[in-house]
C-alpha cells in the first residue's frame, strides 16, 4: 500500500523532463562570470536598500524598463563592460576593478 505523500507526489508529477542536470552543467561552465553577475546584482540590491529604492526608480535612474531591472538583479546577466560603465555613471557605483 503506497503513502499518502508518494500517492499525491505520483498524481502530481509532471510530464516534463527535468532540467536539473543541465541547468547544473550550465552553472558549472559559466561560474566565471555567474560569480561576478551576481555579486553586481549585490552591490545594485544593497544601493537599492540603502536609498530606499524600487525596481521603478532604479529602472528610471538607468533609463531602461522594470523588467530589465529584474534581469539584472538575478544574477544571471552576461554585462559588456559598455554596460557596467551605464550602470556605474548612472547610480554613481562601482561595479568592477580592475
Amino acid at each position: 500500500m503506497k503513502s499518502k505523500v508518494i500517492k499525491f507526489l505520483e498524481e502530481h508529477q509532471s510530464g516534463d523532463r527535468s532540467t536539473f542536470v543541465d541547468d547544473a552543467k550550465w552553472r558549472q561552465e559559466n561560474a566565471s562570470w555567474l560569480k561576478q553577475s551576481q555579486r553586481i546584482a549585490c552591490t545594485i540590491m544593497d544601493y537599492m536598500q540603502n536609498h530606499h529604492l524600487s525596481r521603478n526608480d532604479v529602472a528610471e535612474k538607468l533609463e531602461v524598463t522594470p523588467r530589465y531591472v529584474s534581469s539584472i538583479l538575478s544574477g544571471k546577466m552576461n554585462f559588456t563592460l559598455k554596460t557596467i560603465s551605464l550602470i556605474e555613471e548612472r547610480l554613481g557605483l562601482e561595479l568592477f576593478c580592475i
